[in-house]
């Protein structure tokens, strides 16, 4: 069961692919470069009730599970177990972004209610995310023997935060904020999936049945 949990870290950016080409298939003029992934969940796009379905809310629980698998697979190193709770953090608000759908355009002069909680759930999903991948930069070397996966994960860490000024640029032109958006998350994700395939080959199961780590 833990393992299967475990897994479902490594279906996480298969099925944000998956979700995010569906939805913008359905959404006439739909542009995959131009426009935000929260765009396709808008009050006025015509995948905006379908959107938050097979994105936000399925996404929001694959990464509770994953994050409280991580959580449990880690008895005692606080670090890792923090990353864990991160993670969970991250899938909470990965539902709440889908509760709260952005305005037309997502980028209102005057947001909505609803806008502001919206862009409050992607910062959280944001910072939770990146804190996750940072601690992990440290704890492969000591949590999973892997010098190479610090050097991924601070690869992942540093392409992330890279393309964060080309995003607040594209705000402003209105060109290719998609792109660097889905850079930015897509990086994220498939260190999280990466994540996954390393505590389910890597942790070693004592005797007892249970994994056996270090501790922070």
């Amino acid at each position: 069961m833990k393992k299967l949990a475990l897994f479902s870290g490594i279906l996480i950016p298969v099925w944000l692919l998956c979700g995010v080409l569906i939805a913008g298939a359905l959404y006439p003029g739909y542009s995959h470069v131009d426009q935000a992934m929260s765009a396709l969940g808008a009050v006025d796009a015509p995948t905006h009730r379908l959107s938050p379905i097979i994105n936000n809310f399925p996404l929001g629980v694959l990464f509770m599970l994953f994050g409280g698998a991580v959580f449990m697979a880690l008895p005692g190193a606080r670090l890792a177990q923090l990353s864990g709770l991160l993670i969970v953090l991250h899938g909470l608000a990965s539902v709440s972004a889908g509760v709260f759908s952005c305005d037309p355009g997502c980028n209102p002069v005057e947001p909505s209610a609803d806008q502001v909680l919206h862009n409050l759930s992607g910062l959280v999903m944001f910072a939770s995310l990146t804190l996750a991948n940072l601690l992990w930069v440290y704890l492969a070397r000591k949590q999973l023997g892997s010098t190479g996966f610090s050097w991924f994960s601070l690869s992942c860490l540093v392409l992330s935060l890279a393309v964060m000024p080309m995003m607040a640029a594209a705000v402003e032109s209105g060109e290719a904020f998609g792109l660097y958006q889905r850079i930015n998350y897509g990086v994220s994700v498939i260190w999280l999936g990466a994540l996954a395939w390393m505590l389910i080959r890597r942790l070693p199961v004592d005797s007892a049945g249970s994994r056996s780590v270090a501790y922070d």
